[in-house]
């Protein structure tokens, strides 16, 4: 499944017993609109959060508040008695998610930028040491975007190492995701891009056939080859030229 765009308003209020911020509390608030296009599937998440942990939730697709703590769950219950505030809460879909959606849709995701995804060994296998493969993504924009491995077209959870997504300062982003394995005969290693630029994840299948090293050194091989055949054919043009214009006086 590709990656649902996500539009996210954000609320926050501190609260704080001490005089010093990392002694206090944490009481915050997020408010999230959900969508996969402009017109369907618009979900609005309301999160009350203390200490980084969600204790009320109002989702759109349940349509009522839901506790997740002792506190949470008889706050949730007043709310919900509470006609004025939950018909208010319900309206938030309407009001704030499809209200906005279009306008992000049309004026920040349809103007994102396809990543260019780069697949390589870092490291062949020898022994007991296993392979590391690398998949990068460069250039691409906006930021959030999800990059994993599949062997065999199933997805591979261990031995994954994935840095966060870095700004090169230009709007763009790039990331790394590093896979280590011991090759087996016939399996196939992929790497899957999922990104708002792409209508459906992209896979890229890693050809173990040559290592990179080897690949390169056989174009510029190639390529040497072909510039040599066409200054040899060059010097036997001319030297033919010059012989027809020779005239041979016997002795």
């Amino acid at each position: 499944m590709s990656l649902q765009k996500l539009l996210v308003c954000q609320l926050t209020v501190f609260l704080s017993a001490f005089t010093g911020a990392s002694d206090g509390y944490y009481f915050g608030r997020i408010a999230k609109c959900l969508f996969t296009s402009p017109d369907r599937d618009i979900v609005a998440i309301d999160n009350y959060i203390f200490n980084k942990d969600v204790f009320i939730q109002f989702n759109s697709t349940v349509g009522e508040f839901v506790g997740y703590t002792e506190l949470g769950v008889k706050n949730a219950e007043a709310w919900n008695k509470d006609p004025n505030r939950l018909a208010q809460e319900r309206a938030e879909v309407d009001r704030v998610c499809k209200n906005n959606v279009k306008n992000d849709y049309d004026n920040v995701l349809v103007k994102a930028v396809k990543p260019r995804v780069k697949l390589n060994s870092l490291k062949q296998a020898g022994g007991r040491h296993p392979a590391v493969l690398m998949c990068s993504a460069y250039d691409f924009y906006p930021k959030q975007i999800k990059v994993s491995w599949l062997r065999d077209g199933k997805p591979v959870t261990s031995e994954v190492i994935s840095s966060e997504e870095l700004a090169d300062g230009n709007w763009y982003y790039q990331i790394h995701s590093h896979l280590e394995y011991t090759p087996k005969s016939g399996e196939k290693i992929s790497c899957m891009v999922e990104h708002g630029s792409f209508k459906q994840p992209m896979i890229y299948d890693w050809d173990p056939s040559l290592p990179e090293s080897e690949r390169n050194k056989i174009v510029i091989g190639a390529s040497g080859l072909v510039l040599g055949i066409i200054i040899t054919a060059a010097g036997l043009i001319y030297y033919k030229k010059k012989s027809a214009g020779r005239i041979l006086v016997p002795h």
